[in-house]
């Protein structure tokens, strides 16, 4: 809980003036508890596992597979957790991705993407079809976006760390699909992050709305023609929303705003913030197309506030846009035999990809992808695992991808169990020696290496921790 004390004083001053009679109702969202909400990862089916958690079953309405959980039900202090069965996402982030509705197959851009929320549930969407690019400008953060994607085991996903107009310069009129959640002044973030009040000021909201600008010049020249693009903030600083929309239609004409469903209390953006503002400069016209942005006000909806606009640009082309493979085809068989023998003897399932090597790392990428030189790559799609001299050992990634169902051999445990696994121990086991994907319930945890009645634990040294199950 918020007094209005805590909040900044000219935060508070705008947003009196920006919403009029709603400002005590605004006000007095800050007194009340946060919503906390999970979104299932319908990659690791079956999820009613996941649900039973969830006493509520409270569903978010713009977002599938996104739950309303009480605090002290602790989803995140749960071998689910780990293996990937869900994403811990406020519920009004979800509405971004939502909006955008990418479909399997495409090539699908999420610009600022750390820590992996929104590229998760894009991922999740793409059913491992097509390819999506994630990208991050700080390492730290990309780091642990690519250890996000690893954990929801999504099979066909790039990460990079890059600056996004180098970006531009390497993937021109590139994706179907772009995806923006810009970095911005984190006004919704007040209620649950003290350290984004301590940070926010007018002069930040100024230098937020620039770098926006920035960021969706270089965004502009990804988008294919015909294809989206999806802009959007955790602030309900108009500079930074119907503004920065303004001004991007206003020198980029050939980009248009989409009406999009509004469900759950959604509003549509409100162009008449802007009429006392430097941004706004359109008319009447530009008041009509900005009625097409949505915003979600934390007084009228379950979550923190967000703001999005969907963007069309002109255009209809099907030429090539680089999709062919940017690295030579090979043939595992022939030149990665140790894999070749791993997955005819462990695995039940083809995938589907070309073939990369980073070093001894062997790695799945989608056919889609074009040449990486020159940039920074965390993760190249699928790590499957390490080459090493006469056989091959798999990767936590390869694990945490596959179904029970895809596995030779696989051991269930109950969460209690995959506690234990998790934290590093050993067990006692019986059946054929190998590998065997470790489920937790029925969600791919991990491997194991079973010999002689002992199932060696191969969860990864660095992953190790103890979690503490609610009685």
């Amino acid at each position: 809980m918020r007094k209005e004390t805590m909040l900044p004083e000219a935060f508070l001053t705008r947003m009196k003036n920006t919403l009029g009679e709603e400002y005590a109702a605004f006000l007095e969202s800050y007194e009340h508890l946060r919503y906390f909400s999970l979104r299932i990862n319908h990659l690791k089916d079956p999820f009613e596992e996941s649900l039973c958690l969830l006493s509520q079953k409270e569903p978010v309405p713009w977002a599938e597979g996104g739950y309303y959980y009480k605090e002290e039900q602790r989803p995140g202090r749960h071998p689910f957790h780990e293996a990937g069965a869900y994403y811990i996402q406020e519920a009004s982030a979800m509405a971004p991705a939502a909006l955008l509705s990418v479909k399997p197959g495409e090539k699908v851009l999420d610009l600022c993407a750390a820590p992996g929320g929104k590229s998760t549930q894009l991922g999740d969407a793409m059913k491992g079809e097509g390819l999506l690019v994630c990208n991050e400008i700080h390492p730290q953060r990309a780091r642990i976006l690519s250890e996000n994607i690893e954990r929801m085991g999504i099979r066909n996903a790039l990460v990079l760390n890059h600056d996004p107009a180098v970006l531009s310069e390497h993937f021109p009129l590139y994706f179907d699909k772009v995806l923006v959640d810009a970095p911005c002044s984190g006004e919704g973030m007040f209620r649950k992050n003290e350290e984004a009040v301590e940070e926010w000021s007018e002069e930040n909201v100024k230098l937020c709305a620039q770098r926006q600008q920035d960021i969706l010049e270089s965004a502009a020249g990804m988008v294919c023609p015909g294809g989206l693009l999806l802009y959007s903030t955790c602030t309900f600083a108009p500079q930074e929303d119907e503004g920065a929309i303004a001004a991007f239609l206003i020198k980029h004409p050939e980009f248009h705003l989409k009406e999009v469903p509004l469900t759950g209390g959604m509003e549509c953006g409100n162009p008449a913030f802007l009429r006392e503002t430097e941004a706004f400069r359109g008319g009447w016209e530009m008041e009509k197309e900005l009625l097409k942005t949505v915003r979600l006000w934390p007084h009228k909806l379950k979550g923190e506030g967000h703001f999005a606009a969907l963007l069309q640009k002109d255009g209809s082309s099907k030429a090539d846009r680089g999709s062919s493979f940017g690295f030579e085809k090979t043939d595992p068989e022939k030149k990665y035999p140790e894999w070749t023998e791993f997955r005819k003897s462990y695995l039940k399932t083809e995938l589907s990809g070309e073939y990369l090597t980073f070093g001894d790392q062997l790695y799945l990428v989608p056919a889609e992808l074009p040449s990486l030189k020159g940039l920074r790559v965390l993760r190249a799609g699928l790590h499957l695992g390490t080459l090493k001299k006469n056989r091959f050992e798999p990767s936590h990634a390869l694990a945490l991808s596959l179904k029970a169902e895809e596995a030779l051999y696989s051991l269930r445990l109950t969460p209690k169990e995959a506690v234990g696994y998790m934290a590093g121990e050993t067990f006692a086991a019986q059946g054929e020696k190998g590998w065997y994907l470790i489920l937790s319930e029925d969600y791919s945890a991990g491997w194991g290496k079973l010999a002689g009645g002992i199932m060696k634990n191969h969860y990864p040294k660095g992953l190790r921790k103890q979690i503490f199950l609610e009685n």
